[in-house]
Formats: structure tokens, C-alpha cells, sequence
């Protein structure tokens, strides 16, 4: 038989009608600078919790502390997942108030959330191509630094018109166990939020040893972020459960990513395309461009193209939109690393 399960009270019912602007609980990815909270990047249950709207960056969420051994010294040693940081340490010990309840260092930090976000599944019959979208490296318009975004287009085989083409703030890859390419069982969904993807596409275009290690004590797969993502290293720390002896076979940087990347034939395979663009010839039009980034999955059949992408703005319409080999811009031929360089100086991380 169905059954209510109270989440909280605020009444009786039929005394208050509450709207989804004043409380909602709902599934929801969400992740701090640096980190990706919620079982890194891959989960198996979905994130529940209390938010004001349907994305955000000030999500403030329990404190989630498990059992992690012990400290050197021989003391129990916590670790929250929620948060990501150890527990236990005398500082740790004061600071529990006289109620008892017990909360990690970290446990008002503000946290980036979406609710109900986008859920990609893989059919044979469509095209589908997932970014990291990055603020322009330049633009005839002032560029406002952001944080980076996951973009996703979608295509039936064969039809040039894609049925998806837009930006989201995080979004969820379907999982199916049966491509093997996690240890734990549990794990039934790929969370892809910016910081993860941020880090994969970087460690692609310089072309850093990327792998998967998992963590022998809980079975999930390890992801490096931030200054961890930035050189390969042997030894790493797990963030779903707080083992900081997770050892990789040889130096890698270690991403969930990286084997949802390589399941399709072709998210490896790239060409230069033969276009070229005079920025100079359209004088007096919006444009921007970027560097193209290789995507973090790709199940065309056909290579990605590597070159400088440009919009140029008509009358509030895109006259172009495209990738080019060769770009020329007052006068001079643009350079796809220096673009790189300056693309990720307008990005916020």
C-alpha cells in the first residue's frame, strides 16, 4: 500500500498551502569550487535536500559523517561526505555544542545546486555531444568572467537540425551496469557538473595521463579536482568515503569521466577543418570565439573538428556560426593556444 512519509511539518493539513518558492525537496546535483559534492560526480541515490529554487550557489546541506579509521595518534577519525574534510581532531572535539550535534568545519559552506536536472540517456538513434561551455577568449563586447557550464546538443542520425543545442548549469548521464565500467554495483547515474568537466576537458587538450581509480574500501571511482587535477600523481584520496590511500597503477589524474569518454568510438578522433574566416571582412558586427574543446562525450560516427570557433551577430541573429582552421583578425592569424590561455582567464573556477 502507498503511504506518506513526513519530511517535515509545518501544519496540519489543509492549513497551509506551500508553494515550490517556499520549500521544495526534490533531486538535485550539487557541488562547492573545487569539489563535487554528492558521492563525486557519481551517484547512485540522489541528492535530497532543501532548496529555495531550481539552481543557486548558496545551498546549505547537512553534514553526512561516517567512520574513517583512525588518526595516527590512534583516534577515531570522521569523515564528511557531504563536505568532503576529516573530523575528529580536537578542534573538531570543542567545538560540538551541548546538543550534541555534530557538524564538519565546512558544514555552512554555500553550496552551487540544480534541481531536477537534465537527464541524458543514450539512444542509437541519436547524435549526442556534451561540453564544457567557456566564456569567449574574445568578443566585440565586454566579456563578463563566469563559471564554466555543460553544454549538450542532440540530433536524430542523419538530420542536420539538432533538437537540443543549449547550456546547462549541470546535468546527469544515464547508466547502464552493464557496460562494466564502474567496480560498484550501486552505482546507477554519471553526474557531470562544471568543475568535473572543467577538469576533464583541460586535462585533454594538454594531453595529461587520465584514468579511473577506485577506491578499494567503498568501490567508487576517484575524481581529481582543482590542484590535484593538475599534475598525475600515483596516490590519491577518495571523497565518498575519506580513504586517503587510494593507489593508481602508475601516475594518472583520476576522472569518472574519463570511461564514459571512451565507451564511443570516436570522442578521440579529430580534424582540422579546412574553412577560413576573415573576421576583418565583417567590420562593425558582434562577434565571438573560442578555441574549440574537445567534448567529453562524443557518439558521433564522424571525427570532432579542432579549430576556432566564431559567431558572428546580424541584426540580433547568428550570420555565422561555425568552426574554422584559420581565423584572421586585424590583420593577424589567431592562435589557438594563446586562445586557450585567454579563455581561461575569463573563467571563473
Amino acid at each position: 500500500m502507498a503511504k506518506k512519509e513526513f519530511i517535515r511539518k509545518y501544519c496540519d493539513e489543509g492549513q497551509l498551502e506551500v508553494t515550490p518558492e517556499y520549500y521544495s525537496t526534490a533531486s538535485a546535483i550539487c557541488w562547492a569550487p573545487g569539489r563535487t559534492i554528492g558521492n563525486i560526480a557519481v551517484n547512485s541515490e540522489e541528492v535530497f535536500g532543501s532548496f529555495a529554487s531550481k539552481a543557486g550557489e548558496n545551498a546549505v546541506l547537512p553534514c553526512h559523517i561516517v567512520p574513517c579509521g583512525k588518526f595516527r595518534n590512534g583516534a577515531d577519525r570522521w569523515y564528511c561526505k557531504t563536505h568532503q574534510i576529516h573530523w575528529g581532531v580536537k578542534a573538531d572535539l570543542a567545538a560540538v555544542p551541548p546538543s550534541g550535534e555534530v557538524t564538519c568545519s565546512n558544514h555552512l559552506m554555500g553550496m552551487s545546486y540544480v534541481v531536477d536536472p537534465l537527464v541524458v540517456d543514450f539512444n542509437e538513434f541519436e547524435e549526442i555531444g556534451v561540453w564544457c561551455s567557456l566564456p569567449p577568449a574574445i568578443s566585440s563586447r565586454p566579456i563578463s568572467p563566469r563559471p564554466p557550464k555543460i553544454h549538450v546538443h542532440k540530433r536524430l542520425t542523419g538530420i542536420a537540425r539538432k533538437m537540443l543545442d543549449r547550456d546547462y548549469d549541470a546535468i546527469i548521464c544515464s547508466y547502464n551496469q552493464d557496460l562494466g565500467l564502474f567496480a560498484s554495483s550501486e552505482i546507477t547515474q554519471i553526474q557531470m557538473t562544471p568543475p568535473a568537466a572543467f577538469e576533464f576537458v583541460k586535462s585533454l587538450e594538454q594531453q595529461r595521463e587520465m584514468g579511473c581509480v577506485t577506491c578499494k574500501k567503498c568501490g567508487y571511482p576517484h575524481l581529481d579536482l582543482g590542484s590535484f587535477a593538475n599534475t598525475p600523481h600515483a596516490k590519491h584520496f577518495c571523497g565518498n568515503c575519506g580513504n586517503d590511500s587510494v593507489w593508481s597503477n602508475g601516475k594518472i589524474v583520476s576522472t569518472p569521466l574519463k570511461p564514459l569518454h571512451d565507451q564511443f568510438n570516436n570522442s578521440d578522433t579529430y580534424i582540422v577543418p579546412d574553412r577560413e574566416l576573415n573576421l576583418d571582412d565583417h567590420a562593425g558586427l558582434e562577434f565571438e570565439l573560442w578555441p574549440s574543446t574537445p567534448a567529453v562525450l562524443w557518439t558521433a560516427n564522424r571525427p570532432q573538428e579542432k579549430g576556432i570557433h566564431v559567431h558572428v551577430i546580424e541584426n540580433g541573429r547568428r550570420k555565422i556560426d561555425n568552426t574554422f582552421g584559420k581565423v584572421i583578425f586585424q590583420g593577424k592569424e589567431l592562435n589557438r593556444e594563446s586562445l586557450w590561455e585567454r579563455m581561461e582567464e575569463n573563467t571563473l573556477y
